[in-house]
């Protein structure tokens, strides 16, 4: 009896030990995640080949760019970091805006390339350290900050104002401006694989797409982590952002939305942030600054998008 208590005793102890290394493991590995940089500082220089368009604005604009960092209050949001062009600090010149919004476990501190990036295009480009921005609180928080309290408040073209959100942060994204007052203030949106409804819902990021009264371009991936091919996306888990959910939701938006939806060629869901940021930048360019080059890539029969072999299951009103 002794010997089999002794026994127990050792793999009790086993299995705590066990127990407490996956813990420390566990820490370590979010540790990591929350922290270890996801981009290069010149990822966009090996952008896959495209449309000649797609490319360019995948890469640098032309604009030398400068940054702030302002301490939170929010336990949730911890930073605001904000970019935007250096010629700012010797102009009295207003400049658009854009909001990024994280997608899961993907704070701005590890992709901060992207956001210089985009800024370098004459955008004041905003972002948090939120890991966790489904149900667009922190982003509705953070636009207030910008807006009212940073040294670039009034130096915000309020009329020209754009979001962009990623998987978790797409859902974010839409719920940033449709549930919150100053969601108003935007001017246009872009998704990438944001999470679908029925995801977005058993998550508690629920928000309705077709209270969008503003331009909204629409993208996921063709890998099964985005589509994983099932009969009923809304009784099924279907991937992240199934096509037939972004087919659902263009269908069922007001025509008089200016609306695309598209998917990336031989994306997966990880690949979306890298894959959409020539056209997502294009969209901002066109919708915020009114670039007409931009607007190439998406108006009319003989748009850079519908020939641009990147992309399909394309759809646009305009």
């Amino acid at each position: 009896m002794k010997k089999l208590l002794k026994v127990l005793g050792v793999i009790l102890l086993v299995i705590s030990i066990l127990i407490a290394l996956f813990f420390i493991y566990s820490i370590i590995k979010r540790h990591q995640t929350l922290n270890n940089p996801r981009f290069s500082n010149n990822y966009y220089e090996s952008f896959t080949k495209g449309g000649d368009l797609e490319v360019k604005y995948a890469n640098r604009g032309s604009y030398d760019v400068s940054y702030l960092e302002y301490e939170s209050n929010n336990n949730s949001i911890k930073n605001i970091r904000i970019w935007y062009p250096t010629e700012l600090n010797n102009n009295n010149n207003k400049y658009p805006l854009i909001m990024v919004v994280n997608g899961s476990e993907t704070p701005a501190k590890v992709y901060l390339p992207f956001f210089e990036r985009l800024a370098s295009w004459g955008f004041i480009v905003v972002g948090n350290d939120d890991p966790q921005t489904g149900n667009g609180d922190t982003a509705s928080i953070t636009l207030d900050y910008v807006l009212n309290d940073s040294e670039l408040s009034q130096r915000v073209d309020r009329d020209n104002m754009g979001i962009i959100g990623y998987s978790q942060g797409g859902a974010g994204a839409l719920s940033a401006v449709t549930k919150y007052d100053n969601g108003k203030m935007y001017k246009a949106i872009f998704t990438g694989s944001a999470a679908y409804p029925l995801l977005a819902i058993s998550m508690g990021w629920e928000y309705n797409p077709l209270d969008i009264e503003i331009p909204y371009f629409m993208t996921a991936a063709t890998g099964t982590s985005d589509d994983r091919g099932v009969d009923d996306i809304n009784t099924e888990f279907g991937g992240v952002a199934p096509l037939a959910s972004l087919v659902d939701i263009y269908d069922k938006m007001s025509n008089d939305v200016f609306k695309i939806r598209a998917r990336v060629a031989g994306a997966e869901h990880e690949e979306m942030q890298v894959r959409t940021d020539g056209y997502m930048t294009a969209w901002m360019l066109y919708q915020l600054k009114n670039d007409d080059e931009a607007g190439k890539v998406f108006i009319g029969d003989n748009a850079e998008i519908l020939d641009n072999d990147n992309w399909q299951d394309i759809e646009k009103n305009n």
